[in-house]
């Protein structure tokens, strides 16, 4: 049977848009606590905003650009526009309606009242009206829109209140009214969006936007506000960088980034009440087509109302707080050196801390037998302490050289200023290879011992990001050993000084060897299956999406391979299809932190070959991007990859989704003992659970299940 037929892809954009209904799902199940329900929802419209700065754009522009043909799964740009559409408004729809039905009715039993302005009691009117006029009205600029004041550009997701108005009648003798006006009033991001009024108990707020379009004929003497609604446009967003035409890529990035708020609507939303007339004004104004309004039954922007969650302690509306542990080998090692000089050492993030890998930096920054520091930085974060330690460790004579990455999308201006702090600490600062984000995350430090010259290497499948490491599930290993130091070593000559990639030892690295690599251990698995000998396949990544991987799974699900796929958001492999695919599960699970690492298992039990990576299988990862897959050596570390990491997510019965043939997703099989992956795991790190030593369901033998 041809692997390429179009039925046998799942549509990337239609995957997406499955993770994200997963998301939304989090925050309509009432078992979790109300403010990790109002938290899913934020992340579903934040997720919402770069998919249409993002994708939709991009898909918008292969439409003027006149491109007809789709991806791997065949669908038109033009058909999947519309499939998108209908399906984000049925997603929004149920959004909304889960806000007013239960999270709006939450918050206010919860004594967190959010009130519209036609709610409010005689002494919250005088309370709101005090406020606007001293605290607000200063800030706000009235708009009108005539033929002497055109429509103005609005900037990308910013709140705005639009305003039908018409002129009153004038003089003694009453000239008569005008026609309607459109006026326009953007909402201060300076201001704080939650207003806070008197209340008998609890707390009550009314929202910035509703209090200036309840006071609206303050900034519009001589007329009366005839209706007011808020609403939001959404931009193309992506930057657009020439490298090879570029003498300097900071500047260039720059210059793009401030281009960028001037890139096409995308998306209008506004409030569900807003007039049909008032609703067609602005669509028209911002040259939009009737599907790309989303009516809002609620908040615009929701997921600024996480900032409830800052105003209120009470530990039973959010999740249980954690600790995260430090693993035995950090603790109990004088350096950190010295805590994995001999041995391996993995790190469980967000479950184990992020502190042995600050402490890493820090410790070299300090460290007087330290002679070189080299390090890749994707997303730095805010207030990074890795980033102030390599400062530190330059002004202190030693040879440092990172290579930020100013294109990481949405990240640009950010890594822009880390990257300009660091070059005037004297860090040698490099921005990559020409035409490719550098996406691995590395860390290598040169050390003086009695012994001689020795190298210490971190790699991880998550940034160097504090914030991040608290919010995702990485796993990241601390090693010595000598060859994976040498492949960091040219892998950094290659990043700074543009030599020719070598022959790797233990890496294999994207653009270069990545794809094969993976391609041919699944090709491996196949083979063994059609000898009849052990074979299995076990992968957890973010994303599958590059046809070629996935026509060699179904060609190993064909061989009679076992391949268990956790996937956590895209996934254009289509199970399940018989003759095809029939021996392959994909598995998503959604939960309290964003999975995020990628591990990936090949041959059955004891023999299997375990790899860690920055790199989902996509094809801008194996590409466009510059990325690290190394290989555990460490048969402890190994072994709790497998038995603990991946069997865990893999018995997963309580958050886990199976993918169907169909493209949609079902609860997994519910057993008994309910299992929870993400709370095993932190069971384990409390110290309250004792880790899996084996687990059955990771042995498969040429397809059969064995115990």
């Amino acid at each position: 049977m041809e692997l390429v037929r179009n039925d046998l892809f799942i549509n990337r954009e239609l995957s997406w848009l499955a993770f994200n209904q997963r998301v939304l799902a989090e925050s309509l199940d009432a078992a979790l606590p109300l403010f990790e329900r109002l938290k899913f929802t934020a992340i579903f419209s934040a997720n919402l905003d770069e998919f249409f700065m993002v994708r939709v754009a991009g898909l918008r522009q292969q439409l003027t650009s006149g491109v007809s043909e789709g991806a791997a799964d065949g669908i038109p740009p033009s058909e999947l526009l519309t499939l998108i559409s209908d399906k984000t408004h049925e997603l929004v729809g149920q959004q909304y309606q889960g806000w007013n039905a239960e999270l709006r009715v939450g918050l206010g039993s919860a004594g967190l009242v959010l009130l519209d302005p036609s709610e409010l009691s005689t002494e919250q009117k005088a309370a709101a009206r005090l406020y606007f006029l001293s605290a607000v009205f200063p800030a706000l600029t009235p708009l009108a829109v005539d033929p002497g004041h055109p429509f103005p550009h609005l900037r990308n997701k910013s709140l705005n209140v639009a305003l039908r108005l018409r002129r009153e009648a004038r003089g003694r003798k009453k000239q008569p009214q005008g026609g309607t006006v459109l006026a326009l009033v953007q909402v201060p991001s300076v201001l704080p969006r939650l207003v806070s009024l008197p209340a008998v108990s609890g707390q009550a707020f009314v929202l910035l936007e509703g209090l200036i379009a309840a006071h609206a004929v303050e900034l519009f003497p001589g007329f009366t506000v005839l209706e007011a609604a808020c609403f939001r446009v959404t931009r193309n967003w992506d930057l657009a960088v020439d490298e090879e035409e570029s003498e300097d890529l900071v500047a260039t990035v720059q210059e793009e980034l401030r281009r960028r708020d001037r890139g096409a609507a995308v998306r209008l939303e506004i409030d569900s009440r807003a007039s049909a007339e008032l609703e067609s004004e602005l669509r028209e104004a911002v040259s939009l087509e009737p599907a790309d309004v989303y009516r809002c039954a609620g908040p615009l922007q929701i997921n600024e109302l996480t900032a409830l969650a800052d105003l209120d302690p009470r530990a039973e509306l959010r999740a249980e707080p954690f600790t995260p542990a430090v693993p035995k080998a950090f603790k109990e090692a004088d350096s950190v050196f010295e805590a994995f000089r001999a041995k391996d050492v993995l790190v469980h993030h967000p479950y184990e801390s992020f502190d042995p890998v600050v402490r890493f930096i820090e410790e070299a920054a300090e460290d007087p037998n330290v002679l070189a520091i080299k390090q890749t930085l994707y997303r730095a974060g805010g207030d990074s302490k890795l980033v102030r330690a390599l400062g530190r460790a330059a002004e202190n004579g030693k040879q440092v050289a990172v290579l930020v990455e100013i294109k990481a999308r949405f990240d640009e201006a950010n890594n822009i200023a880390w990257a300009r702090r660091l070059e005037e600490s004297g860090v040698h600062v490099v921005y990559g290879l020409i035409g490719l984000k550098t996406h691995c995350k590395v860390a290598l430090v040169v050390r003086r011992e009695s012994s001689g010259i020795r190298r210490y290497v971190h790699l991880s499948t998550g940034n160097y990001n504090q914030a991040t490491a608290k919010q995702y599930t990485d796993v990241s290993l601390f090693t010595a050993r000598k060859e994976i130091a040498e492949d960091a070593t040219a892998l950094f000559n290659m990043l700074t000084g543009n030599s020719t990639a070598p022959q790797w030892k233990r890496l294999a690295v994207a653009p270069i060897d990545l794809r094969e690599r993976v391609i041919g251990l699944i090709e491996r698995e196949a083979e063994k299956a059609k000898k009849g000998e052990p074979s299995r396949i076990i992968a957890k990544m973010n994303a599958l999406v590059d046809p070629p991987v996935i026509r060699a799974l179904y060609r190993a699900s064909q061989a009679g391979v076992e391949i268990d796929l956790m996937v956590r958001g895209i996934c254009c492999l289509r199970p399940g299809v018989p003759g095809v695919s029939d021996h392959i599960r994909v598995t998503s699970v959604v939960d309290r932190f964003l999975e995020h690492s990628r591990i990936f298992a090949f041959g059955a039990a004891d023999q299997a070959e375990v790899f860690i990576s920055s790199a989902d299988w996509m094809p801008r990862n194996f590409i466009r991007r510059v990325e690290v897959m190394f290989p555990v050596e460490d048969a402890a570390i190994r072994a709790r990859l497998l038995n603990e990491v991946l069997a865990l997510a893999l018995r997963d019965n309580v958050k886990a989704r199976r993918l169907q043939p169909n493209g949609s997703y079902l609860p997994a099989e519910a057993t008994s003992p309910p299992l929870r992956s993400q709370q095993a795991l932190l069971e384990i790190a409390r110290g309250n659970a004792e880790p899996p030593r084996h687990d059955p369901s990771i042995r498969f033998t040429s397809g059969v299940r064995t115990a």
